[in-house]
């Protein structure tokens, strides 16, 4: 039986967690192991636990009690279920998109890239891919188009952010990622990958040159959304693969160049 406690103020100290909590508070990196996120939706919800995660507690509006949210309560053990009449909520940032349910979940300890990589033959590596936004999109079309895991470096925006558990449809809980040490690439190619940059280069290959497809491990690499891939990490790769532009249009966002990507690349024969 869950503890269902109504607030009615928006100021109530119950709600800092949902409302007035920073995304680095969050994630604790002083203490990782203490680290929080918040997954919205039903739905969202019930793919992060389906996935493992341990809710903390819930935050709902009074109506979905015993409507939208009631198979999800059901799920729950012991913990706080926070309800508010919708003008309170309303006052949330983005409560609107939330389909009247907001959950605070703990972190788990990440997977080592090894670990990650184990048994795969299509992996995504995001490299200061700073926008959460992206890196949602991003997530998602991995998971949809064949892509077994996504490893992100230093640089890169938390998966766990509200905005990219949002924009994924909660993938980030249904594809494996972790985060890479550092931008090296020797870690990933020891483990038998080939790797791809994804750049504008004109001594690239197409991306559906044959060879590729030939490939039994392939690690496609994404740029940042301003300046793509570095020079270095170009130039460490195994492949450079350019996606054919028409109209004059001189480069997708990162977020589209991934699904084409992720469609044509994850193919084999």
């Amino acid at each position: 039986m869950n503890n269902i406690i109504e607030i009615t103020d928006f100021l109530a100290p119950e709600l800092d967690l949902y409302a007035r909590l920073t995304e680095t508070q969050l994630l604790n990196r002083e203490f990782p192991e203490k680290g929080i996120f918040i997954a919205e939706s039903p739905k969202v919800i019930e793919r992060a636990l389906d996935a493992g995660y341990e809710p903390i507690s819930c935050l709902m509006e009074k109506r979905h009690i015993e409507g939208e949210g009631k198979h999800i309560l059901a799920k729950f053990e012991n913990i706080p279920v926070f309800c508010a009449e919708f003008d309170v909520l309303t006052q949330l940032t983005g409560f609107n998109l939330t389909r009247g349910m907001l959950c605070a979940m703990k972190r788990k300890p990440l997977p080592s890239v090894k670990e990650i990589c184990e048994n795969k033959r299509r992996i995504v590596i995001l490299d200061k891919v700073m926008n959460p936004t992206n890196v949602g999109a991003i997530i998602r079309s991995a998971a949809a188009l064949g892509m077994d895991a996504v490893l992100l470096t230093p640089g890169c925006s938390n998966p766990l952010y509200r905005r990219s558990i949002r924009v994924s449809m909660g993938t980030v809980f249904q594809i494996n990622w972790t985060f890479l040490s550092d931008e090296n690439l020797d870690e990933i190619k020891s483990l038998g990958f080939k790797t791809v940059a994804m750049a504008l280069k004109n001594n690239s290959i197409s991306i559906d040159d044959p060879k590729l497809t030939t490939e039994k491990k392939l690690a496609i690499i994404m740029g940042s959304e301003g300046d793509g891939l570095s020079d270095q990490t170009i130039s460490d790769c195994d492949y450079t693969v350019k996606i054919p532009m028409y109209h004059g249009v001189d480069s997708l966002n990162v977020a589209a160049a991934s699904a084409v990507a992720f469609y044509q690349l994850g193919k084999s024969s």
